[in-house]
This record gives C-alpha cells, structure tokens and sequence, in this order.
C-alpha cells in the first residue's frame, strides 16, 4: 500500500449528514416542505421546470448540460453545479452572489432566463392557492400568521439542500479505513497532492471554500465570462470564480464555469496547466482521475426520487396564467 502522509491528510475531513448553516439546518418539517418545493414545476412561469431540472438529484445534482436550458429554451450563461454538498460552500453561484443555500433557493424561480416567474409575490400567489402547501406551510412554520412568504420558499428548500451529502469510500479511508482506497487512487492522491492541487481542493468539501482566478499561470481561453469582477467591478476579481467541490465529481461533468470541458481527464489537464503550470503526464492524468473516483458517493435514495405533490387548487392553474 502506498504510504500516505498524515500531514497530508488533516487538510481533509469526512462529510457530516447534515450541513449546518450560521442558523442552523431547519427543521424536519422545513426540510419536507422543501424537498416538495424543489421538485415542484408549478415554482415556474410555463409549469414545466423545477430546481430538480438544472440540478436532478438522481444524476448526482448535475445535468449534465455545458449550460443548462431554462424558460423559453433560453440556456444560461454558467454550468449548472450540483446542489449536493453546495450548502457547505462560503458562498453560492459561480461569482459568490448569494451568502448561502436558503438566498441562492430563491434566485432562479424570479430569474427571466430559468425559472421565470414573474416575482416573489406571484410565487406565493400560487403556494396560497394550494391547500396542501397552506397545510405544510403552517407545519414548517409554526406560529407565524402569514407562513406563506418568498423568505420561507428560501428556508424551506435551503433546509432541504442541507441534506443533501452523499458519502463516499473517501470518507471511510479518512475516518480510518486504510483499505477503503485501491493502490492506484492513492497514487493519484500523492500526485493530486504533489502538483499543489491540494492548495485549493481541500478541506470536508474538497472546494468551495474559497474564490481563485481561473487561468492563473496562462489566460483562461474563454474571457467573456470575467466571473467576480461582474458583480463587484473590482479590478482584482477578474476571472475569479468559487473553487467547485470536486465530491461526486466523477458524475457531474461537464465541467468548469463555462462547461467547457466534457470529460475529467480534460479537465485535469487543463487545470494542470492554466492553473499550476504544469504539463502533466497522460499518466499522472490517469492516476489522479482514478482517485477522484473515489469521492464518488450513495446517493441518498430517499431523496433522490420525487415526492408526492400537493394537489392544485380550484384556482391554481388560472393564477399562474395571470
């Protein structure tokens, strides 16, 4: 067995069941709620997308789409990152624009280009006409005589998103399994490591923690994305996008903000060169996708798999044509 440096290894942590937020996780009930929420295709102008199309639990929150189709077959401009594990991040979206799951939920469904709906209070203009959302929101929300607001939308499907970990063989080599992990994935992890990739893919989440410029060693080719700098015109954040999880990122791909690399192991190399230099080998490239295999986690089948819906109410569908 390759031996592995325990030095190496606290940068690391093993992913926690449910990831908990500055106010907590929510409750049970919450997380219910919102489970149903992002599912829910009534959350959007034409009835005909949910959180759960740009972000299907059962493909790893990935659609695999270099950006993903929204309202009107309009396609975004960013790829779609998977939902799983997101609720850890310092941040949400590419550029950081939302503090956290519970902002970030309540973003897409007013977006023109996604979800399209036509503002906050059309979306709990439809909730209200719904008996069985009146029913859960009242549950979720105990003791508030107005539970129906666009800021529970957020919290509900935020509390549902805190659930979403998967667990993975990486996680049982960390928690001290030291067979959990083939010969060859250790190898790529020393390389993974090695080449200083480590720097930046790291902690419980293997990303996520912080923003870095993409294309730091050589230009990224594709500039008409300038990441951060969009959002804060501060010359400094120039192509400067969060780090993505690289958990379950065998199964999310394409990959990069802009979805430009269809496969992992062009991905690998790519962030090789543009980001450290460093023109890896084919095999090196090899060693360090079969570890990233390894992260690769169960899905949660509970959740994977849609909930049964509220009926609409008499005046459902005639609301959301107004």
């Amino acid at each position: 067995m390759k031996s592995i440096n325990p030095r190496l290894l606290r940068r690391f942590k093993s992913v926690q069941p449910v990831i908990e937020g500055k106010g907590g996780s929510g409750s049970e009930r919450q997380a219910q709620l919102g489970e149903k929420l992002y599912f829910d295709t009534r959350l959007s102008r034409d009835r005909d997308l949910a959180c759960n199309s740009c972000h299907p639990l059962d493909q790893y929150g990935a659609d695999h789409e270099p950006t993903s189709v929204g309202h009107g077959k309009l396609r975004g401009k960013r790829n779609s990152p998977t939902v799983y594990h997101a609720a850890g991040h310092l941040a949400q979206f590419w550029d950081g624009r939302a503090r956290d799951v519970e902002e970030q939920a309540k973003g897409p469904i007013v977006n023109p280009t996604e979800m399209a709906m036509i503002g906050p209070s059309e979306v709990v203009a439809v909730l209200a006409s719904i008996p069985g959302y009146v029913a859960a929101f009242k549950e979720a929300f105990p003791g508030e005589a107005h539970p129906i607001t666009y800021d529970n939308v957020g919290r509900a499907i935020g509390s549902f998103e805190r659930r979403l970990v998967t667990r993975s063989r990486w996680d049982h080599f960390l928690d001290g399994d030291r067979t959990a992990l083939t010969s060859d994935e250790l190898e790529g992890l020393k390389i993974f490591a090695d080449v200083g990739c480590v720097q930046c893919h790291t902690g419980e989440y293997l990303g996520g923690s912080m923003f870095q410029k993409v294309g730091s060693v050589e230009p990224w080719p594709n500039q008409t994305d300038q990441g951060r700098y969009e959002l804060t015109k501060q010359e400094g954040d120039r192509m400067q996008f969060k780090v993505p999880s690289l958990r379950n990122v065998a199964k999310t791909g394409p990959y990069f903000h802009d979805g430009s690399a269809a496969t992992l192991d062009v991905a690998v190399r790519e962030m090789g060169r543009y980001q450290l230099g460093v023109q890896l080998t084919d095999e090196e490239v090899q060693s360090i996708v079969a570890w990233l295999g390894c992260l690769t986690g169960d899905l949660p089948v509970a959740y994977a798999a849609p909930p049964e819906l509220p009926a609409d109410g008499p005046r459902t569908a005639e609301i959301a044509k107004q």
